[in-house]
């Protein structure tokens, strides 16, 4: 895809990996709508880095836990660029049972809502305008709490609410896929352990041991965590070079999920 002139929606862009999506995607040419509503701190430096892009672009606070506001931004997105093309779906809450404990039911409630519903509103709103694009393309972000759930090192770092919700995000994108074909691809980037998404630039990370920070790091085959340019090479991978790509999971996590365990020595045999 040729992405100059494009029409963006990036969810969660204020930090993080959706601002490194979106200034990443303003390099390539394109024109972006970029929603936060949280961490008003980070609000200004957002503004200021995205202007230096020099791309086209609208900054909106909005609460996606209000699904009745959500058509709105989207006819916002279409009333001032004209068209939609791409749909980056990253939102999430994300709670650490380090700095949660035990979800009560209002906590379950908001990460169901927070990391599953809003996606769905969402591109339930922006499918007709990425039909009409002939090329969209939508990328849900998920994690492998949706896979490892409460287990190992990620006890301590993935609720069974949180992996919950990410294992229906699969389910989502599966489904959305057939929805929108031919005209609209549909992926999924499935993060393991990132610096701003459970890794060393969160607060939950921090209250691990230096022992269970190592417990991470060994479980993952590449003995790191992930980066925000590792997220937005991925997309822009799915995006620019990836066309017969649709309702397709790529799992973005070192190689946790395999468990860090190395293949052993062939053994002699006896015959």
């Amino acid at each position: 895809m040729n992405l100059e002139n494009r029409v963006a929606l990036v969810l969660g862009a204020v930090k993080g990996i959706g601002k490194g999506i979106g200034l990443a995607l303003a390099k390539q040419g394109v024109k972006l709508a970029l929603t936060y509503f949280d961490w008003e701190e980070s609000l200004e430096e957002m503004k200021r880095d995205f202007a230096e892009t020099g791309a086209e672009c609208m900054i909106l606070r909005i609460n996606l836990l209000e699904t009745d506001v959500i058509q709105g931004l989207i006819e916002k997105v279409i009333n001032r660029f004209g068209r939609l093309d791409i749909l980056i779906n990253n939102i999430e809450r994300g709670g650490w049972p380090v700095v949660h404990g035990t979800y009560i039911q209002e906590q379950w409630d908001l990460e169901m809502a927070t990391t599953l519903r809003a996606k769905q509103w969402v591109f339930n709103a922006a499918l007709p305008h990425l039909k009409a694009s002939g090329n969209g393309a939508v990328i849900n972000f998920s994690s492998i709490a949706g896979i490892v759930g409460r287990s190992g090192p990620a006890s301590l770092i993935f609720n069974e609410g949180y992996a919950a919700a990410n294992r229906g995000i699969s389910l989502l994108t599966e489904t959305w896929a057939r929805m929108g074909a031919p005209e609209v691809r549909v992926n999924e980037i499935m993060l393991g352990i990132v610096e701003t998404r459970h890794g060393d630039k969160t607060r939950g990370w921090g209250l691990l041991t230096d022992a269970q920070k190592q417990a991470v790091t060994d479980h993952t085959l590449l003995g790191r965590i992930g980066t925000i340019e590792d997220a937005v090479k991925a997309v822009l991978f799915i995006i620019k070079d990836a066309p017969f790509m649709t309702g397709s999971v790529l799992r973005l996590d070192g190689g946790y999920v395999l468990g860090g365990e190395k293949v052993g020595p062939m053994p002699q045999g006896i015959l």
